[in-house]
């Protein structure tokens, strides 16, 4: 999933106004998972609807599932148990990032698997990766996903383009339309840098820009296909347990307005709800800090549950697709309108509790905000739980209304205003100590305002000379072309452009004002669960495939483990294994039909 947006306000009406637009009633209130009892047995033959496959979830891997499986001549019920769907989905940016695809094999523009695999498992797994293994060092069962997905994201991409039930371009940023770099660009291993992230076509047949709620262009595609081949499609019901006859996954228990319905599944049950960055007690069990979450508020980690009842393996629980939340406001309401995708401006920087820049403030938001999470074994503390975004007035000038900047001085919300970096430290000191009971007592160095001081001007040095001898920031393709995406200066700035070496730094002023937003871990979703093999099925704590269970999604554990290849990597990943998913169930149901399917 890909939410971005370059101009928004901060705070509490923005949150609002946001979620009334997205159909949903005020978004204070994050629901809690519904814990199974156990995996219920196959009910003496009564059943309240029978069909080939049960979709449940009705985001992109969901409604790809069900449009895969219908296309096919399954009978299939998709369950959402939202009053709409396209979950997550709807609140990104709706791109897709498919290795191979169409648009780079029509210009010629080879994306050769061999060296693609070695980007994703080099991405995916660098403490296990050796290139010349036929594995590339990986388990049998984790290199085959990643070449699953090599192999069918571009045939599912064509698929769905074939049949009318969606249809993509190229995705571009900035003025000029340039496709966009990937998030390792710069790695030895990626060969095939730009060209993967895929937009889907608007009702006008042009590509969405890629902002907030552009996923909504994804999902109004695939449910007018679902709706014009008249699939069911049930909202409002909620899947609270799976049914199983002689170890097989047969059918689910849901809820819908009080009453429980049994409903059987031929072939297989694919599930591909949400992650679990809306459970607290997932979150705290599995995360040490995750504050927020752009998330829609479903995401509450129902499979989590549901799968381990009938002993599903689980991995990757303490991952999730990050990126940075603005402290204050995740306190206010876990349910983000937006996360910290990109740092904006150019005279910033992030510093930790000790006054030290600790990070390339221009990498992309899911590597950046893994620095929260370093810990530090002498004084047996994570000196970067909260960061601080410092910057002076040009930035707050020149890129106002660039999430998380103020609109105006007259709107600061969350951010702290001081004269001079001394009276800056020190309300950010205040600010803090009345935070202390949700932080576990973070707190600023007693040097913190010295250490600062000394950080800019050390910081100011690189913007001068354009290198950027601590951390890189500028160096990278992604830096530089991103930087136009998220920080086009704005019209009427007292500013002029950046004329140092480098677009992505420029000198912090010698005076004040200065500006301080508090940032915490926070993420998109969560990416872990159940585990899966590169069909798409459930794999139990033994190993062994769960036979006639499926997933798909933010609610497995992620192939990808904790890479972000890309923009679009969670929504590409999601549609591919949805897919796979539906062929995998009706082949074992029907080998012949699969052939066809296949094709």
């Amino acid at each position: 999933m890909e939410p971005k947006d370059s101009r928004s306000s901060v705070g509490h009406n923005a949150r609002r106004r946001f979620l009334q637009r997205l159909g949903l009633a005020g978004g204070a209130a994050v629901a809690a998972g519904i814990a199974p009892s156990g995996a219920a047995s196959a009910p003496d033959g009564h059943w309240d609807r029978t069909v080939d496959i049960i979709c449940v979830g009705g985001g992109a891997a969901g409604c790809t599932a069900s449009v895969t499986a219908a296309h096919h001549d399954a009978q299939v019920l998709l369950l959402e148990k939202e009053p709409r769907i396209g979950g997550t989905t709807m609140k990104s940016g709706g791109i897709a990032w498919i290795p191979n695809n169409f648009l780079l094999r029509e210009a010629g523009e080879r994306d050769d698997k061999q060296d693609c695999l070695q980007y994703l498992c080099r991405f995916a797994y660098p403490h296990l990766y050796v290139p010349h293994s036929p594995t590339m060092g990986l388990d049998e069962s984790s290199f085959r996903a990643l070449e699953a997905f090599y192999d069918t994201g571009q045939v599912m991409v064509d698929f769905l383009s074939r049949i009318g039930a969606a249809r993509f371009g190229v995705f571009s940023v900035g003025a000029g339309g340039a496709r966009p770099p990937d998030y390792g660009d710069h790695l030895l291993e990626n060969k095939r840098p730009k060209g993967r992230s895929l937009a889907p076509l608007d009702a006008d047949g042009k590509p969405v820009p890629g902002r907030i709620g552009d996923g909504s262009a994804l999902i109004n595609a695939l449910s007018a296909w679902l709706a014009e081949n008249k699939v069911p499609v049930l909202t409002g019901h909620r899947v609270t347990r799976l049914i199983q006859e002689r170890g097989r996954v047969v059918g689910v228990e849901a809820q819908h307005e009080g009453r429980k319905l049994r409903l059987r599944a031929r072939q297989g049950v694919i599930f591909a709800t949400g992650g679990f960055a809306h459970n607290t007690e997932y979150v705290r069990l599995y995360h040490k800090f995750l504050y927020g979450a752009c998330a829609m508020p479903a995401s509450t980690g129902d499979f989590v549950s549901i799968g381990a009842m009938v002993g599903a393996r689980m991995a990757n629980m303490g991952s999730a697709w990050r990126a940075e939340v603005v402290l204050e406001e995740a306190l206010a309401s876990r349910l983000m309108p937006q996360d910290v995708f990109f740092v904006p401006g150019d005279s910033m920087l992030i510093v930790n509790k000790y006054g030290n820049r600790v990070v390339n403030e221009k990498r992309n938001y899911n590597d950046r905000t893994k620095v929260h999470y370093i810990y530090d074994p002498v004084n047996e503390d994570y000196p970067n739980q909260l960061l601080f975004l410092i910057f002076d007035e040009r930035t707050c000038d020149a890129y106002a209304g660039a999430y998380p900047l103020p609109a105006d001085a007259a709107s600061l919300g969350y951010t702290l205003k001081g004269d001079t970096l001394a009276d800056l430290s020190a309300k950010l000191h205040a600010r803090l100590s009345t935070l202390a009971d949700k932080t576990g007592g973070a707190a600023l160095s007693a040097d913190f305002a010295d250490k600062l001081r000394v950080t800019i001007e050390r910081f100011n040095g690189f913007a001068r000379s354009g290198v950027d001898l601590d951390f890189g920031r500028g160096q990278q393709a992604y830096d530089r072309e991103w930087q136009g995406f998220f920080s086009a200066l704005r019209p009427g700035t007292a500013f002029g452009p950046n004329t140092m070496p480098s677009l992505t730094m420029h000198p912090l002023r010698d005076k004040g004002p200065y500006y301080v937003v508090i940032l915490g871990a926070g993420a998109l979703d969560t990416n872990g669960g159940p585990v899966i093999n590169a069909h798409g099925q459930v794999i139990s704590g033994e190993g062994a495939p769960i036979a006639g269970l499926y997933g798909a999604g933010n609610c497995i554990a992620c192939p990808s483990a904790e890479a972000y290849y890309g923009a679009g990597g969670t929504i590409g990943l999601a549609m591919t294994f949805g897919y796979l998913a539906a062929l995998d169930a009706m082949q074992r149901a029907s080998p012949t039909a699969a052939v066809r399917a296949a094709g």
